[in-house]
């Protein structure tokens, strides 16, 4: 799919190309004073570990913004210098980060959703310009924008896509597609409207291996046909019928999950499909397919790698919003005491830190966060965090240890 030829809708506009040599100059120069840090980048590039005293910082190889949000904010801003003289919205957030969400509305881009979460598009028309965030959006929603003749900024991640075309084959198949997500989440929301197919796909979205064994048990066995669909209320495709549509199944996955946890999730239904049908037959009515964002693993991984060494505590910076980012969050709190902070300003002081609690999922104050005497801290973020945000938490964390700005910088 290109990236560089912009779709208007039903009617019959010249197709505009935003990454044009001038255009993408101007919208570099423009992300970089917004998002870049020559701090992080130096660190970066000494191997990922900046010492001052008794103080060493430690950061994963694979942090931070990745090529499809990159991708999205260039577009975003590409779209703000070649549309200049029109309104501008997008649909939902970019990409789940509070500061770059505040950045794009800066350009005067609208956000067209609310705080019911559904896109209000009653007042566009075809000289409006309406951006898709990187999740993508629901079918029914692109649908009504196309009918209104917008200009459409598409910056949907390849990623995301790919699982798009998973979920089509699954229901051209007449497969219902099993999604680990959250029911919630706009990808999810997105994939689960393609899970439809041509309006004969059905889907159903399992979070947790405790909802997973659930469904296998009724695989298994059946069950209570109006208490599995209450337990999935809000997660399953309109008219599902477990008695019917759990006979053949696809699994797919909103693509910011854990890959252990997809994986656990792909197994423990095939093994219920196997039990419930015989190898043969489970052969035809159980698919499966890795959709798991190759940035999302490189970040696990990378995260996975730094818990192998002895720290004190760990940072997770980014959106509370994040998916991608809560799964690192969890990766570390298995291992060490661990802290998702939204920003630099949550390291409140040496003994008071603002981070959010996943199970409460909440902003709570921890006291005494920080070790006295020689400590070493790790610190990742997620895919939709800036360097510059990772850089305020780096200078930050350092002050609470009595190491100026300038001899950190003198130092990276």
């Amino acid at each position: 799919m290109s990236t560089n030829l912009i779709s208007s809708g039903t009617t019959a506009r010249e197709k505009v190309n935003l990454r044009t040599p001038d255009v993408m100059a101007a919208v570099q120069q423009q992300v970089e004073s917004h998002y870049c840090s020559d701090i992080v980048e130096k660190v970066r590039r000494a191997g990922g570990i900046i010492s001052v005293g008794d103080t060493t910082v430690r950061l994963a190889k694979q942090f931070g913004f990745c090529y499809g949000v990159e991708r999205a904010i260039d577009l975003a801003y590409a779209a703000r210098k070649v549309f200049r003289d029109r309104r501008l919205f997008i649909v939902g957030e970019i990409i789940h980060n509070p500061e770059v969400n505040h950045q794009i509305a800066s350009l005067g881009i609208r956000n067209l959703t609310g705080k019911n979460k559904q896109a209000d598009i009653s007042d566009l028309g075809p000289e409006d310009v309406v951006i898709v965030p990187a999740f993508g959006t629901e079918l029914a929603i692109q649908q009504q924008i196309k009918d209104r003749g917008c200009q459409i900024v598409d910056t949907t991640c390849g990623d995301v896509m790919s699982v798009w075309k998973r979920v089509r084959k699954y229901a051209s198949e007449s497969a219902t597609s099993i999604i680990h997500g959250k029911a919630e989440h706009e990808e999810t929301k997105a994939t689960s409207s393609r899970a439809l197919g041509d309006g004969k796909g059905h889907y159903l979205v399992v979070l947790t291996l405790a909802d997973t064994d659930y469904v296998c048990d009724y695989i298994r066995q059946g069950g209570d046909k109006q208490t599995f669909l209450e337990r999935f209320k809000g997660a399953h495709s309109p008219g599902f019928d477990p008695d019917v549509h759990l006979q053949t199944v696809g699994v797919a996955n909103q693509t910011t999950m854990l890959r252990g946890e997809t994986e656990e999730v792909q197994r423990r239904i095939q093994r219920a499909v196997i039990d419930r049908d015989g190898p043969e037959l489970a052969e035809k009515n159980f698919r499966f397919f890795d959709t798991i964002c190759g940035a999302t693993q490189e970040r696990q991984d990378a995260l996975r790698e730094l818990l192998n060494v002895e720290m004190d505590l760990l940072l997770v910076v980014g959106g509370y919003n994040s998916s991608n980012t809560s799964h690192l969050a969890e990766m570390g709190e298995e291992k060490l005491p661990t802290y998702f902070v939204l920003n630099a300003s949550r390291l409140v002081s040496a003994t008071e830190i603002k981070h959010y609690n996943l199970h409460e999922k909440r902003e709570v104050v921890s006291h005494f966060w920080l070790p006295n005497g020689p400590a070493v801290i790790g610190i990742t973020a997620g895919a939709s965090c800036p360097n510059n945000l990772i850089e305020e938490t780096l200078i930050r964390l350092f002050e609470l240890r009595g190491i100026s700005r300038q001899q950190l910088e003198l130092a990276a």
